[in-house]
């Protein structure tokens, strides 16, 4: 059974940094794509970030230059740095793997960015 628990959100101050991560269990993950996703009040989850197996990374545009994806193979844990927060950034962040051809996701974790 694959499990995803993300973990570090919380309150911050515009400009300030808070550093997400994502510990998975229940399959081997080190050959698959992870990736950052978050839904902020009232609007659809959007994709925010992604990292392949060989640590390629690509970013949504509303976050280049200040996120940061990284994993850990060996731990089963991704991460999202977030530097330069603004309240824009407010929303339940999640993370994502497919297995399978089926889509897993855990529980999100709240980030919230004070004015």
């Amino acid at each position: 059974q694959v499990q995803l628990v993300e973990s570090g959100g919380g309150l911050v101050q515009a400009g300030g940094s808070l550093r997400l991560s994502c510990a998975a269990s229940g399959s081997s993950f080190s050959s698959k794509p992870m990736y950052w996703y978050r839904q902020a009040p009232g609007s659809q989850r959007e994709w925010v970030a992604l990292i392949t197996s060989d640590g390629s990374t690509n970013y949504a545009e509303s976050v280049k230059g200040r996120f940061t994806i990284s994993r850990d193979n060996a731990k089963n844990t991704v991460h999202l740095q977030m530097n330069s927060l603004n309240v824009e950034d407010t929303g339940v962040y999640y993370c994502k793997v497919e297995v399978g051809g089926r889509s897993y996701w855990g529980q999100g974790t709240q980030v919230t960015v004070s004015s």
